[in-house]
């Protein structure tokens, strides 16, 4: 069992310092680097799913908030208004008010529904230093935010596309669901009125999940103040669960932000909101990953992909070459020479990287390199230029599997 707060710092990925403040982590390059390849992945498989990209800023005036609803139902969660020029400014808890302005920022055509709409944006909770806890509970959060504004009967095909990206990234991610919630309101103030709304979207999630044969729990209380929600909960190395992903239903933000459409009728229309997350926050994405994988990551995580290993000072020229061949691929690659000790000392330094790649006399005299992968598994010798192409190959498709 790996807990992420500890073996994240072993490993060099993030810190804190009281200084900076709790609750707000820094990434070391090692970090960066894993929470870089998230970025890049779930941006490429945005734009292939058909999703724009934008970016809107971390602050905005009290009134927006007011508007969405968050000042009325989330206030206790979000940082005190600061006083810029005589206008009350604060720091945004969602990404959602800033989305919904964007799509009014000009007339809408039925024709450009579905629009998908995505950010990896900031964020910012006003967390209590009781519940901070390394990744996983921050007051800095970068998410992967979407907002897919649509026809009503477009709906449904949205959230089990949105189911389906979440799917795919968990493969390529190697981690699993342990479970699936329809969230849903409780009986507390902090959820907005209209139960005819609150039925039809939850009859839509319920649907979904129903075709696309997801078991699902129902949880009471558990909704976004504006609308029911599936959530993806996965689990920590103690067992303890949190929600990594999810997609919501929201017939409320696109009326208090007046949104409309031109339908084919010519009449205009009220659109809904999508909300979706795949990966949830970097932050709790990359948690999960340590402790799933214990820093073993995917090779295409790994912060550092491929080690070279001259066997002596001789071939270190060789060893360079190589590592430039794989930067030049866009791998992630470094020499480990005989300065760092024995051969075997460094192999067994190197047990995280997934390819290690040993270059002794023979092999530089022919082009050539000896592969083993991550546990040991020897590959043989191959020609140094074939190793790369295949590393590349196995990366660049995001696999779990090394070769």
């Amino acid at each position: 069992m790996y807990d992420h707060r500890k073996l994240g710092r072993e490993l060099g990925l993030f810190g804190t310092d009281p200084l900076i403040g709790a609750g707000l982590p820094y990434w070391l390059p090692d970090g960066a680097a894993v929470r870089e390849a998230l970025e890049e992945y779930i941006r490429a498989e945005e734009r292939r799913a058909g999703y724009r990209h934008v970016y809107s800023p971390v602050l905005g005036k009290r009134e927006l908030y007011e508007v969405s609803g968050h000042w009325a139902h989330y206030r206790d969660d979000m940082f005190p208004p600061m006083d810029v020029g005589g206008e009350e400014v604060v720091l945004r808890p969602s990404l959602c008010p800033h989305h919904a302005v964007i799509y009014r920022s000009r007339a809408r055509s039925y024709r450009e529904l579905p629009l998908r709409m995505a950010e990896l944006g900031g964020m910012y909770r006003a967390e209590l230093s009781g519940v901070l806890g390394g990744l996983t509970r921050v007051r800095a959060i970068q998410l992967n935010d979407a907002h897919i504004f649509c026809a009503l009967e477009q709906v449904a095909g949205e959230v089990e596309g949105a189911l389906g990206m979440i799917r795919r990234a968990y493969e390529a991610m190697g981690i699993r669901a342990v479970r699936y919630r329809l969230s849903l309101p409780g009986d507390s103030g902090k959820f907005v009125a209209g139960s005819e709304v609150w039925e039809r979207s939850v009859g839509v999630l319920g649907e979904v999940l129903r075709r696309v044969g997801v078991p699902y729990e129902v949880g009471k209380g558990e909704a976004a103040f504006y609308g029911p929600k599936i959530d993806v909960q996965v689990a920590d190395g103690a067992g303890r669960e949190f929600t990594l992903s999810t997609v919501q239903v929201d017939f409320h933000q696109p009326e208090r932000f007046g949104l409309q459409y031109v339908g084919a009728d010519g009449a205009k229309h009220r659109p809904v909101m999508v909300h979706r997350s795949i990966i949830g926050s970097v932050e709790r994405a990359v948690a999960q990953l340590v402790e799933v994988h214990g820093g073993a990551f995917p090779g295409w995580l790994a912060p550092v992909q491929v080690v070279v290993l001259p066997v002596s000072e001789g071939e270190a020229g060789h060893a360079e070459a190589f590592v430039e061949r794989c930067v030049e691929r866009g791998l992630r690659a470094r020499v480990d020479g005989p300065e760092r000790g024995s051969l075997g000392a460094r192999v067994r330094g190197a047990r995280l990287v997934p390819y290690q790649v040993v270059i002794g006399a023979k092999e530089a005299a022919e082009g050539q390199v000896a592969l083993r992968l991550r546990g040991g598994r020897q590959v043989g010798v191959m020609a140094a230029e074939k190793v790369v192409g295949r590393i590349g190959g196995v990366v660049g498709a995001r696999r779990v599997e090394l070769w």
